[in-house]
């Protein structure tokens, strides 16, 4: 018992401090702490340290290094830096490292030193630079605090929402605050700042003076603030050598200390339990580290190289070049069972179990006196509790053994507390481990949540580690093992090392048909990352052709996300992808992919003649109205024109709505060719019109008897030009020569050109003496081919100009 409570510390008569180490830091640092910009996220979160900033005093002789270390020392990223002067550094809610740069431009990274985004504090930050920044963590997210050249405030409370907010001027700034912090009160991000005796509070609307309750007079200048983890209380160092310590609202003082230091400290950070009666705050100078609360003395420790504090939820972490540690108040159970000649119900049971293993009759007696005072139950619970706050796991295994123990005396003792301690325990000596780096407390491992833990493993690209711990807690596949799985398979599409067939397959073999896996999520990031046609690879095992569509149609497969909503057989999907090619293709390319697919063109033309149908009623109705229009009184006439008005609109309206030329075309694709062209002389399709699109429908299904039936029926308004062009496109050389011969003198050499008729084409030119019509033929002449027929043109061309 002696030696465990060796570290600990008191302060004042009700509270106990400890200091453990957490890891030996084995990372290999160029520089001091104190020669870079550091940042270390909260909840065991990374460290990330800008080498040879941009310092007045020391201005860098190399291109600065961003490196980013797990809370062990583990590197995990290393990168120069190329843009422009960084003034802070900070870790966002979501473990995103915010670099703020001179110009105020933020730049977000991942934990791996990935790019993710950048984002502008606005245009009065840039012209004016940026002087000091703050990243601040509300319950909306992770905020930034400028404080600029101007001596003015700019902040946004939710950087994945950006939203800019000025805030009011101080009257008479002339010079950059002693110190300035951020607050979150009544959900409002607020600025405090100190200039001289004065202190300063900001909102949205306004500038306000505030007073510290209680202050010890005599103070001239504040040199450091510090705000508790949870915004609740407030640090004020003086010139004095005061601390005052109250609420974050300044309206009640909790204590004063008088450390007898006036140097202004390096850093200043809050070190309290969660729902502890006891508020301490932890002082850092060069060699110097202080522990103060409401207590005549402080607890002091000598800092034989140069640290960084960390305020956590329950404690405060100080890592240097060799060392990482975590400094709190012993929790109370703790307290209860190890301090010095404690009588408490869980030191007689650990006691008890220890000397059970002895084979001591001590155990009996141990146990029979707490029976006797009725405290086995509550020894039970305090060696639980106890063994959570434990970081040794040989520790954590001698307060459960003695709980275990205990529990066997007990007629109805729930076992889930004790079975989940275990639990919890286990997987934090995981976390733990050096080469994870993730020394959460089980305070924090409790208010951060397991789901968030899992996807911090993610973040770190430890997926079998997540894996195990979904497997060992049990939990939903759909919440663990298959959301693990999903962020491995999109980590994985990244790898462009490998081909596609590999990692489309490695991605199939470990996923198969895990549920809560959705291969079109995987296929849309391949996608996003440029992978076309992994992204089709993946697709093939999305068994939902409901989610292999969109992403086809958005990766410009329309024909593809057709087939596939033909196989599904939903109606709408098909009709989702036809609208999408109609949009997407020309009139004669769309027909010619339906008639490859029957049933698309079979509920192409349900639909039309639906729509067809509904124009028809359209059509019946407005010319039933103007015939009753005629038939009606005077007082109508005003009421009858209205609704002849309206019935026109709704009409219009459903002609442009339905692509009534669509409609005409697929209704002689259906064979349907007098009900196209009754609906062509209802609604006014002009003559022009009415061929090209016979023309075009009846090519597309190669029905050139109906096509030369057609050709007859009565002089072609477009000429039979169209006719030669349309006949080759389908690759008819038979019928374009057929019509060719039909062709008026003015588009002649045009159509004998297209058929191949190059020889015919120079006679009609050489006739017509067109210069034009001559240079085009001369330009299809090719080789010793057409030989002949270039001459005869050049001699056409001499002789017309001797004439």
């Amino acid at each position: 018992m002696d030696c465990y409570t060796a570290n600990w510390n008191p302060l004042g008569d009700s509270a106990f401090y400890r200091k453990y180490e957490l890891y030996s830091m084995d990372w290999d640092l160029k520089e001091e702490l104190r020669d870079c910009l550091v940042a270390a996220a909260p909840y065991g979160g990374p460290i990330a340290l800008l080498r040879n900033p941009w310092r007045k005093e020391k201005p860098a002789s190399v291109r600065p290094v961003l490196d980013i270390y797990s809370a062990s020392g583990m590197p995990l990223a290393s990168l120069p830096w190329k843009s422009g002067p960084v003034v802070s550094l900070g870790w966002s809610a979501e473990e995103e490292l915010l670099c703020v740069q001179e110009d105020g431009v933020v730049l977000v990274y991942g934990l791996h030193g990935d790019f993710r985004r950048h984002f502008s504090m606005g245009n009065e930050v840039l012209q004016n630079r940026v002087l000091d920044a703050r990243i601040f963590h509300t319950e909306f997210g992770s905020g930034v605090a400028i404080l600029t050249g101007a001596h003015r405030f700019t902040l946004s409370a939710n950087v994945g929402d950006l939203k800019l907010r000025r805030m009011p001027e101080v009257p008479g700034l002339q010079s950059a605050p002693s110190c300035w912090t951020t607050l979150c009160q009544d959900r409002v991000a607020h600025v405090l700042l100190a200039v001289g005796p004065d202190l300063y509070l900001l909102d949205h609307a306004a500038c306000s003076t505030v007073t510290p309750p209680g202050l010890a007079p005599g103070v001239s200048s504040f040199l450091q603030m510090a705000v508790s983890f949870t915004y609740r209380h407030l640090a004020l160092f003086t010139d004095t050598g005061y601390i005052w310590m109250g609420t974050a609202s300044l309206k009640e003082k909790l204590c004063e200390f008088n450390c007898n230091i006036r140097a202004p400290p390096k850093q200043m950070v809050w070190c309290s339990r969660p729902r502890s009666k006891e508020k301490a705050v932890v002082v850092a100078w060069e060699k110097r580290l202080m522990v103060v609360g409401d207590a005549p003395e402080s607890i002091q420790f000598v800092l034989d190289e140069d640290s960084y504090l960390v305020p956590e939820l329950d404690g405060v972490r100080i890592f240097s070049r060799s060392t990482h540690e975590f400094l709190h108040e012993v929790p109370v159970a703790s307290e209860e069972i190890f301090k010095i000649a404690s009588m408490a119900p869980g030191a007689l049971l650990l006691e008890a179990q220890k000397e059970y293993e002895k084979e001591s009759q001590k155990a009996d007696e141990y146990l029979r006196e707490i029976q006797e005072l009725g405290q086995l139950t509550q020894a039970v619970q305090q060696c639980i509790e106890a063994a959570g706050h434990e970081h040794r796991p040989d520790m954590q295994k001698s307060l459960l053994r003695a709980a275990s123990f205990g529990k066997c005396f007990l007629d109805r003792f729930p076992p889930d507390g004790f079975v989940r301690m275990c639990q919890d325990l286990r997987v934090l000596n995981a976390i733990r481990d050096y080469h994870i780096g993730i020394p959460l407390t089980y305070s924090q491992y409790k208010q951060l949540t397991i789901q968030v833990l899992l996807d911090r493993l993610v973040l770190r690209r430890l997926y079998p580690l997540a894996i195990q711990i979904c497997e060992y807690l049990r939990l939903p596949e759909v919440q663990g093992v298959s959301r693990i799985l999903a962020h491995w398979a999109c980590y994985k599409v990244q790898q462009k090392d490998v081909s596609d067939e590999d990692v489309a397959r490695a991605i199939n073999q470990k996923l198969g048909d895990t549920p809560g896996v959705s291969y079109s999520d995987i296929a849309a990031r391949a996608y996003g990352c440029g992978r076309t046609e992994l992204a089709i690879k993946l697709l093939e095992y999305e068994p939902r052709s409901g989610e292999q569509v969109p992403l086809l149609l958005k990766m410009k497969r329309s024909k593809l996300a057709l087939s596939k909503a033909i196989e599904s057989g939903d109606t709408d999907l098909v009709f989702t992808v036809l609208l999408h090619l109609k949009n997407e293709l020309n009139r004669g390319d769309f027909f010619m992919t339906l008639r490859n697919q029957p049933m698309a063109l079979s509920l192409y033309r349900q639909r039309i003649e639906g729509r067809v149908a509904a124009l028809q009623t359209a059509a019946d109705a407005f010319y039933k109205a103007k015939n009753e229009f005629a038939a009606k009184a005077t007082e109508d006439q005003m009421r009858l024109l209205r609704l002849q008005r309206r019935l026109e609109d709704e009409l219009g309206g459903q002609f442009l709505d339905l692509s009534l030329h669509d409609t005409v075309t697929t209704l002689i694709l259906g064979g349907h060719n007098k009900r196209a062209e009754q609906l062509a002389r209802d609604f006014r399709i002009p003559d022009k019109r009415l061929w090209w699109l016979k023309l075009t429908a009846l090519a597309a299904l190669e029905d050139w008897e109906e096509l030369e039936k057609f050709s007859k029926s009565k002089k072609s308004p477009i000429g039979y030009l169209p006719f030669v062009e349309i006949c080759m496109k389908q690759h008819n050389k038979y019928e374009a020569k057929k019509y060719a011969s039909r062709v008026g003198p003015e588009q002649k050499v045009k159509a004998l050109l297209l058929v191949g008729d190059v020889a015919q084409a120079a006679d009609v030119a050489i006739e017509r003496r067109n210069e034009a019509e001559l240079s085009l033929v001369l330009s299809h002449c090719t080789g010793a081919t057409d030989g002949v027929t270039a001459d005869k043109i050049q001699r056409a061309r001499a002789q017309a100009q001797k004439k």
